[in-house]
């Protein structure tokens, strides 16, 4: 139980931390994740325009960081495709070292797409890279043809850029090699293993939901402003 609680009070930090940053309009859930550990990537986008729907996001992996592998779920009404490329410094995995990367991954609609007031969730799982923070380039395109490109880097104490690149930042702790997770000893270590299960869950849910959130938050602010 107090493991389980700790992953609680871990879930109460992670609702400030996606609170706190700057309305972004394409944000990474969740914000932060263990170096080394597997972890399930949201990225949640708003539709801006108001006469058109989001056809396709397209999100550009790290470059200085390479990814090895990148899984996707099925969507309803869309479509997504992983496309890979070598890298000179081979990456080690569970599997032995491999020799590519990910480049993109992009999501095309099918149905339509998400129209204004709508958002989309793109759900990605991967293993981390040993880092202090990942960088994901991000191009959304419209049913009438524009692009926004979110990739602007954010300046620590400066002022939000107009497209931010979501960033996700790698703390320490993710000891285990990605994919493999301690053995439990005991029936009570099952049940410990259980509820941080469910946790981390919950914290992911949450995660989602103040996301979206922030973007509503930003959708009204630069309504605001541009009055």
């Amino acid at each position: 139980m107090r493991r389980i609680a700790t992953a609680l009070a871990a879930a109460g930090l992670l609702m400030l931390a996606v609170a706190s940053p700057a309305f972004a309009h394409v944000v990474i859930s969740p914000p932060s994740a263990p170096k080394g550990s597997d972890a399930l990537l949201t990225f949640v986008a708003a539709n801006e325009q108001d006469d058109a729907s989001t056809t396709k996001i397209e999100v550009t992996f790290p470059q200085d960081h390479p990814i090895a592998e990148a899984l996707t779920t099925p969507m309803a009404g869309w479509t997504a495709k992983v496309t890979t490329k070598s890298v000179t410094t081979p990456i080690k995995t569970d599997e032995g070292e491999i020799n590519e990367a990910v480049d993109t991954v992009t999501w095309t609609a099918t149905a339509g797409g998400f129209k204004a007031g709508e958002f989309g969730s793109f759900a990605v799982s991967v293993g981390l890279p040993d880092a202090d923070s990942l960088v994901f380039k991000v191009v959304q395109t419209y049913s009438n043809g524009d692009t926004v490109d979110w990739v602007d880097a954010s300046v620590p104490g400066g002022d939000e850029p107009e497209h931010p690149a979501p960033v996700l930042t790698l703390t320490a702790g993710g000891d285990e090699t990605p994919g493999t997770a301690a053995p439990a000893s005991t029936s009570t270590s099952d049940d410990d293993s259980n509820g941080l299960a469910i946790a981390a869950l919950v914290v992911g849910g949450i995660g989602v939901i103040i996301a979206i959130v922030a973007l509503v938050m930003g959708r009204r602010k630069s309504s605001t402003s541009a009055v």
